[in-house]
């Protein structure tokens, strides 16, 4: 059964149960023990998930959005552990060639939705017109513009076609990003994520922050919302993440005390262009 995406905060996570020394370093982020244990029980769900999707031919469609380092592509990994490749892929496309800027925007993008018994994850979408493309230049003020006139009905669209439409948009501030630009000029197996645009994006970071809560406030509806993940701490922002798809999706064999809810600390909601910071259930 779908239904409209809802939230639930608890404080009857694992994380709280026990000593917090147990869980947590002195800096407030997550213990690697810790973090692998509920890792674990989460990745149990989702391969139940994946079956129940392939069983009954679903469709489901994950977004990954965010500030450049917030980790994107780590938590999509996360996801995929133990998924079923055949069934399960990621998508992240590059800058589009001479004939895909002649297309109507959304077309490429939409040529990767999820076949019957699919899971598909994008890394960054169409939402780089709401943002990137919108900071560099890459698109006029008409184009942008234009884009959200369009967004909200392309989206309702795919809901409406009974696809499961996921919105997930990691969030980290200036000094996380500049730690982790600084990590990468460092470690040589993670040069390759580092472009002159990722330096160029750290100084534009004010301007990224506005157009982010434009995003959140005209593309954050009631069918498609989103899920804004405090991902300073990466290991609470993807146990938080998968927690939260979890919760909104009824399939079968769902074990109700591992998903019970998220952390307010690191979950926000955006629907009907508002923040709901509580409870929010929706039939």
């Amino acid at each position: 059964m779908i239904r409209q995406q809802y939230i639930v905060y608890t404080e009857e996570l694992s994380e709280y149960k026990v000593k917090s020394t147990k869980v947590f370093k002195g800096n407030g982020k997550l213990k690697k023990k810790f973090y692998k244990k509920e890792s674990l029980k989460l990745q149990y769900e989702l391969v139940k998930l994946q079956k129940w999707v392939i069983d009954n031919n679903k469709r489901l469609l994950v977004i990954f959005e965010g500030m450049d380092c917030a980790g994107k592509s780590s938590s999509i990994k996360e996801f995929n552990n133990y998924l079923n490749p055949r069934e399960a892929r990621s998508v992240a496309l590059s800058k589009p060639n001479s004939k895909e800027l002649g297309q109507w925007y959304f077309q490429r993008h939409l040529k990767q939705i999820p076949n019957a018994g699919e899971i598909v994850f994008f890394d960054r979408s169409w939402y780089n017109r709401a943002g990137i493309e919108q900071v560099f230049g890459f698109c006029t003020q008409e184009q942008h513009d234009h884009f959200y006139s369009q967004v909200n009905g392309v989206e309702e669209m795919l809901v409406d076609d009974s696809i499961l439409f996921f919105k997930f948009y990691l969030n980290i501030s200036h000094k996380t990003e500049k730690n982790r630009i600084k990590d990468r000029e460092n470690d040589p197996l993670k040069s390759w994520k580092l472009s002159d645009l990722d330096y160029k994006s750290l100084n534009a970071y004010s301007k990224y922050e506005v157009l982010r809560d434009k995003m959140f406030r005209i593309s954050g509806t009631t069918h498609a919302p989103w899920c804004e993940l405090d991902a300073n701490d990466k290991k609470r922002a993807r146990i938080n993440a998968i927690r939260y798809l979890l919760l909104n999706i009824d399939y079968e064999g769902k074990d109700e005390s591992v998903i019970s809810g998220v952390d307010k600390k690191i979950v926000k909601l955006y629907n009907e262009g508002k923040y709901h910071g509580k409870c929010n259930h929706m039939a």
